[in-house]
């Protein structure tokens, strides 16, 4: 039995997850509440709380998967990107647990998890897509189109050249006087709201590239000429607000990718990153692999966050290559997929 332990620490949640043969055994995840007040991730409060929870975390992601240490094969662990302070303590953890236990362990690539995590299987009968297929990958820091042709080789055919699609939600909900994180409280307030009451700008970037600055300045727009004319414009018109800005990020998201399906003639798309926890985002891509037939592969919301299952999935495939990394490699802050 292959048995590998996952370690995620790229932003802020602490998670280790157990895969064996593929499949998942346990997923622990601690998040960090104390960045809410701050509107944002402050990295040095990151690190600290990775430092205080990754023990406990990990003994619970043992624990609940029903495991001694001493039954694990190798440790897969997040290499980046990310914020270096994080990573840090995650990669020393799964260094220094490793040399305990002599076992190897396992770089993984952050982005390379998400959209792996199609992969993770808590049934041995759980669907999974077939290569090559197509992942959107969506989420605060990347908006990505990628061509996936088996588990180590995959092409970017577009991504985003200013703001990520997730980082629009959150400072869009910012300035409306949403918490942090944004994007949820946009998904709700959408099903509220009329999504044709506002119209916001829209790029026209050549190719499968993104861009959402310009949407975000559209938005900010609206919001001024709104409030200039009604002091207490956002609070009457929330709702209203969120559901257009929902509905222009998804039109944005959903023209490349079925320009994407089309050229490539691929016949699997799949979703992947934070973003692709958001309702309209689920049912738009549905709704599109639908009307062209292809099939779909949309992951349960608790695996489109930072988790360390899709960690531990991706370190699966790279044991059985026997792919392993030394003990001087270094955690990274930005890389490509």
């Amino acid at each position: 039995m292959v048995t590998i332990l996952g370690i995620e620490s790229s932003c802020d949640d602490t998670s280790a997850a157990i895969v064996r043969d593929g499949i998942l055994m346990s997923n622990v995840i601690a998040s960090q509440a104390v960045h809410e007040e701050y509107g944002g991730v402050v990295p040095e409060l990151a690190s600290r709380a990775h430092q205080q929870n990754i023990v406990p975390v990990v003994d619970a992601a043992i624990r609940r998967a029903g495991i001694d240490k001493k039954d694990l094969s190798a440790i897969a662990f997040t290499r980046g990107p990310g914020l270096i302070g994080s990573l840090l303590v995650g990669t020393s953890f799964a260094k220094g647990m490793s040399l305990g236990l002599r076992i190897p362990i396992i770089d993984v690539n952050h982005l390379h998890g998400h959209v792996l995590a199609q992969f993770v299987r808590e049934k041995a009968d759980d669907r999974v897509p077939e290569f090559p297929y197509l992942c959107l990958l969506v989420s605060g820091g990347n908006s990505q189109i990628i061509l996936v042709r088996s588990y180590n080789d995959m092409e970017i055919l577009g991504r985003t050249i200013d703001d990520a699609a997730g980082e629009a939600f959150d400072k869009c909900a910012k300035v409306m006087g949403l918490p942090y994180p944004g994007g949820p409280h946009i998904d709700r307030l959408a099903a509220e709201g009329d999504a044709k009451r506002f119209k916001f700008a829209k790029p026209h970037i050549a190719g499968l590239d993104y861009s959402f600055s310009g949407l975000k300045t559209s938005f900010l727009y609206t919001l001024r000429d709104g409030i200039k004319a009604d002091p207490d414009f956002i609070e009457h018109n929330r709702a209203d607000l969120a559901a257009s800005l929902q509905r222009t990020i998804i039109d944005i998201l959903i023209d490349k990718l079925s320009k994407a399906i089309d050229s490539t003639g691929v016949k699997t798309v799949a979703i992947g990153g934070g973003v692709s926890a958001n309702s309209g985002v689920r049912a738009a891509v549905a709704e599109l692999c639908a009307a062209k037939g292809v099939e779909a592969f949309i992951p349960e919301r608790k695996f489109t966050t930072d988790n360390a299952a899709m960690v531990a999935v991706a370190g699966y495939f790279k044991y059985l290559d026997k792919i392993f990394c030394p003990y001087d490699t270094a955690p990274y802050a930005r890389v490509e997929i």
